[in-house]
């Protein structure tokens, strides 16, 4: 079994796989910003960790991820600033994967959204534009790591309810948060899932299958 650094761990797509995670037998350490979110972490089955990772440099980062199997970035600034827009999804991002490479940290998995890349389309006039760059940087400084990388891409995330299943690719729809924390269960649980782009939306297939096709 795996010891898990979840970053974001007060996400709403990291309160769901929390406890898949634990339910499968690994120890979750959840970094969170704020001390008052401990305690809704920790019933999760994840141990809570404060710290603030747009503060920290990388020998911090370092420290924070150290004795880990795997890294989960599943944290955001949530939109609306640029300037932290860029501080969090692409500086500290970035940050954590070179941390995870100082730490020996042999695996990265990271939640991106699906049709992120440098040709992300999105106008420099809209206010999704900072986040599409950031996650764009982010991403691409990833797969030139020497990590063992894992790229998810969720569709747009709705509340619906955990179908265990989805759909590979194809067209840009819409996937439940619960679905999206069932395929990071499956990625940690599954090492053969490896330096890959997975984008997906809800669908049919169960997502172990999904993620060997």
């Amino acid at each position: 079994m795996a010891r898990i650094l979840l970053i974001g761990g007060h996400g709403k797509v990291a309160l769901l796989a929390a406890p898949m995670l634990a339910r499968d037998g690994h120890t979750v350490d959840a970094v969170i910003r704020n001390p008052d979110h401990a305690e809704e972490v920790a019933e999760t089955g994840a141990i809570p960790i404060v710290a603030d990772v747009e503060r920290l440099d990388t020998d911090q980062l370092a420290d924070l991820a150290a004795d880990h199997d795997i890294v989960v970035w599943s944290a955001g600034a949530g939109g609306g600033n640029p300037e932290r827009t860029y501080a969090v999804d692409r500086d500290a991002a970035i940050r954590s994967m070179d941390a995870a490479v100082q730490a020996g940290v042999p695996r990265y998995v990271m939640v991106s959204y699906f049709g992120a890349g440098p040709d992300h389309g999105v106008p420099e006039s809209e206010g999704f534009y900072a986040y599409a760059e950031a996650k764009a940087a982010a991403d691409e400084h990833l797969r030139g790591s020497s990590l063992d990388w894992v790229v998810l891409g969720p569709s747009g995330l709705t509340d619906g309810p955990e179908t265990g299943t989805i759909g590979v690719g194809g067209e840009k729809s819409t996937v439940a948060r619960a679905n999206v924390a069932g395929v990071i269960a499956a990625v940690v649980g599954d090492p053969s899932v490896s330096r890959r782009t997975i984008e997906f939306n809800d669908g049919d297939t169960p997502i172990a299958e999904a993620l060997r096709s």
